[in-house]
């Protein structure tokens, strides 16, 4: 069973749409998951105690968790000067530590069984510096220090970790953005292209599948960087 934050809405939702058609077992996590067609609980990822109680019941039913998907995340695009500090508090909470809480409890699940895959996410801000994005861009760097890190950790336990850094993707994150904006950011990339959320749900499938045994580590950006 596959385990994916910020399950309903956005990329979260695609990745569980996709993971589901391939008759691929999913738990999603969400602030709300009224309506969701699949197994889901409601969890807020930067809270401790939420993510807590998520785990205990994985555990008191005893499902086999193969993988982690840490999609939930938040941004609120403003020059870093003018930026509320309750703002960059809760960008911080929810991308970089709601990550660090989902890994550190859940990887617990797939240590058990000596198999497994999390897969984190980043943004292109992160290597292109993007204007208007600095609090947003520092959270996600946090996100690929931890995951090269916690790679290693986990590297004894047959447990694999990686993030996707994304460009831009048409999910309610590019709020405010403009169309010129977003495609001078699409023009800085490898492959000048604006990706879309089942392209982003394709690589993440191809690093849970356990084929992919040998990639651990890796930030990986969709379009290049």
């Amino acid at each position: 069973m596959i385990v994916v934050t910020g399950a309903s809405k956005g990329l979260g939702r695609a990745i569980c749409d996709r993971l589901v058609a391939s008759n691929v077992p999913v738990f999603g996590l969400a602030r709300n998951v009224d309506g969701l067609p699949f197994d889901a609980m409601a969890c807020d990822v930067s809270s401790y105690d939420d993510v807590k109680a998520v785990t205990q019941h994985l555990k008191k039913d005893g499902r086999i968790v193969t993988g982690l998907v840490n999609a939930a995340g938040i941004a609120s695009m403003n020059l870093a000067v003018t930026t509320p500090p309750s703002t960059a508090q809760k960008i911080i909470n929810t991308n970089l530590l709601g990550t660090i809480y989902c890994c550190q409890l859940v990887a617990p699940l797939m240590l058990r069984h000596k198999q497994g895959s999390i897969i984190n996410f980043s943004t292109i801000a992160v290597a292109l510096g993007l204007k208007g994005e600095s609090i947003y861009a520092a959270s996600k760097a946090g996100v690929e220090g931890f995951t090269r890190a916690f790679a290693r950790e986990m590297a004894d336990f047959n447990v694999k970790v990686n993030c996707i850094a994304p460009g831009p993707i048409d999910t309610s994150l590019l709020k405010g953005i403009t169309s010129k904006q977003i495609e001078n950011i699409v023009a800085q990339q490898i492959i000048p292209k604006q990706f879309t959320k089942e392209a982003v749900a394709d690589l993440v499938e191809i690093l849970l599948d356990p084929r992919s045994h040998s990639i651990s580590g890796q930030v990986l950006h969709v379009g290049g960087a």
